[in-house]
């Protein structure tokens, strides 16, 4: 059983169709993070949900196009995600522990290095859960990218992750490229035709889409990490995969 875990958690999946956060869906994403952790496994989680949060606590039907309302936005939200990440955990005697990164810190062996050892304490502590977001607040043109599956994937590598799980609304790679058709449970290796497959964004709220995926499935298995995309609301999807179902897609890429 891989023993370390980073799990990305998508804005769409901790969302409701009124684009307010999904309080539930955190709760149950927390106990399944409470269950990983009972059977040995030490979590890291890499949560999108700042800018949805911030748009329903300022009041904003869609997503602003301008940089500067999309940092505000995240500014609002991240706090207001935590607390209830936190209030949730706490349920569990669990603590979270933020930490905002942008790809200027992951190219600093200094700060890759201070973050590292920052997560390796946490996890070691055994009842911190970190999670993990960029610093939109600063970093417009990751923003604009909506890039948390990368992000996810460079954390993976930079923690040493046995396995990194992506959840979102999508049960895996599909067959056809619209996201219907049959589930494709394995793939060995990324090619033209494996991409052409990838579909584009979900919805305003949920800028990610399968071609980040499959990009974070790459770079995550730079760091010789496997990947799993799996739908996130499916009922304990992750208590699941730790016990040896085959859900969603898994990226073995050798």
């Amino acid at each position: 059983m891989a023993k370390r875990w980073v799990i990305k958690l998508g804005s769409g999946l901790l969302t409701r169709k009124d684009g307010k956060v999904d309080r539930a869906q955190i709760g149950r994403i927390a106990d399944q993070v409470a269950g990983l952790m009972r059977k040995g496994i030490e979590v890291v989680l890499v949560s999108s949900g700042a800018v949805a949060a911030g748009m329903t606590a300022m009041n904003l039907e869609k997503r602003p196009k301008d940089a500067r309302e999309l940092q505000a936005c995240a500014t609002v939200g991240q706090p207001e995600l935590m607390s209830v990440y936190g209030r949730h955990f706490a349920r569990h005697k669990l603590l979270g522990a933020q930490m905002l990164l942008t790809y200027w810190d992951l190219d600093s062996r200094v700060c890759t290095r201070n973050a590292r050892g920052t997560l390796d304490l946490l996890l070691q502590r055994k009842r911190f859960v970190p999670i993990i977001n960029e610093n939109d607040a600063i970093a417009d043109e990751e923003i604009r990218v909506g890039d948390n599956d990368r992000l996810s994937a460079h954390v993976a590598a930079l923690v040493g992750a046995d396995l990194l799980v992506i959840l979102s609304g999508v049960d895996g790679l599909m067959t056809k490229s619209d996201g219907t058709g049959d589930r494709i449970p394995k793939v060995a290796k990324i090619d033209d035709a494996i991409r052409g497959l990838a579909g584009g964004a979900g919805s305003e709220r949920n800028v990610g889409g399968m071609v980040t995926k499959l990009q974070a499935a790459e770079i995550a298995a730079e760091g010789g990490v496997d990947t799993v995309i799996a739908h996130g609301r499916k009922p304990n999807v992750l208590l699941q995969l730790a016990a040896g179902k085959k859900l969603g897609t898994r990226f073995s890429l050798r």
